[in-house]
């Protein structure tokens, strides 16, 4: 074969294996993600691209972490997702596998783009790639759990933020004379209620409905949550399931103090901005304000001299 011919054949083959490359991106891109909640509806979660784009590949690398070795991890790794709320979207070991797969599958052109990176800077950039991309190796390896971990925080900001409003509903569903099972799913359905504690609400009822109990079903909510409020609360109705105490008037009473937490933490945050904005204003304010003082100042007595 004329060596043309070999070298039309080798472009045509790399253009064609690009152009399946970038369908599978583009496809995985545009693909969306949900998961069932209790009452059987369909709510969308966004995945990161790379996580999309390598999650097909999972089932290659996953016998590792499928081995009876790695149970407490795939249980520590649940618990978070549950948290997180993606549990029905994304397996313990599917979680696992994607930290492989960063490193191994996007590895090389992390690698490829520094390389390049530094050849352009200069024979002195060379000696940074080893250190460089070993930092761009570890960085893929966390990216899962650092996503994760970002992922559970936002869950549970808008639990505590949704928390006071979904209490006042429920202590007065009660107090008009709703039992509390009724009341909790008359706050989950709410109208216009998308937030994930009416998801949690919500998984609470169905699972009293399909025969477990009351207080196992608020304690695993608690469990999954992890929020301190939410601890408390759950802590408070069951111990007035079991002395048989009012729920009404527990439930006003934890409404109040969760407003008063929520008070003291807003005042808290608050009394950190001065301290905060001290730095920026040390490092970029200030000097710009003496820049534009003492500029013309020091030009002319620079001129005197």
């Amino acid at each position: 074969m004329p060596a043309s011919a070999l070298a039309w054949t080798s472009v045509l083959l790399w253009a064609a294996a690009a152009g399946l490359f970038s369908w599978c991106a583009a496809a995985a891109a545009c693909r969306a993600t949900y998961v069932t909640l209790a009452d059987g509806r369909r709510r969308e979660r966004r995945l990161p691209f790379s996580f999309r784009l390598l999650l097909p590949l999972a089932p290659n690398v996953a016998r590792p972490f499928r081995s009876p070795a790695l149970a407490g991890a795939r249980e520590r790794v649940a618990s978070q997702l549950a948290a997180a709320g993606v549990d029905g979207l994304l397996a313990p070991w599917e979680f696992l596998s994607l930290k492989l797969l960063l490193p191994l599958c996007l590895g090389p052109f992390c690698l490829l783009a520094l390389h390049l990176a530094l050849r352009a800077a200069g024979p002195d950039g060379a000696r940074l790639l080893p250190p460089l991309g070993v930092l761009a190796l570890v960085l893929l390896w966390c990216r899962p759990a650092l996503w994760l971990r970002a992922a559970v925080r936002r869950r549970k900001a808008d639990i505590v933020k949704a928390l006071p409003f979904a209490l006042d509903l429920l202590t007065l569903s009660v107090e008009a004379g709703l039992d509390f099972m009724s009341a909790l799913r008359r706050c989950a359905e709410r109208p216009g209620a998308a937030d994930p504690l009416s998801e949690e609400l919500l998984r609470v009822v169905r699972e009293t409905q399909v025969g477990t109990p009351r207080r196992d079903a608020l304690r695993a909510f608690a469990a999954r949550a992890g929020v301190p409020d939410v601890r408390s609360l759950v802590g408070a109705l069951v111990q007035a399931d079991e002395l048989g105490v009012s729920v009404g008037a527990i439930l006003r009473v934890q409404a109040a103090q969760i407003r008063q937490r929520r008070f003291e933490r807003a005042e808290k945050l608050a009394n950190e901005a001065p301290v905060k904005l001290l730095g920026p204003l040390v490092l970029f304010v200030f000097p710009a304000v003496f820049l534009v003082l003492l500029g013309p100042v020091l030009f002319r007595l620079s001129g005197q001299f």
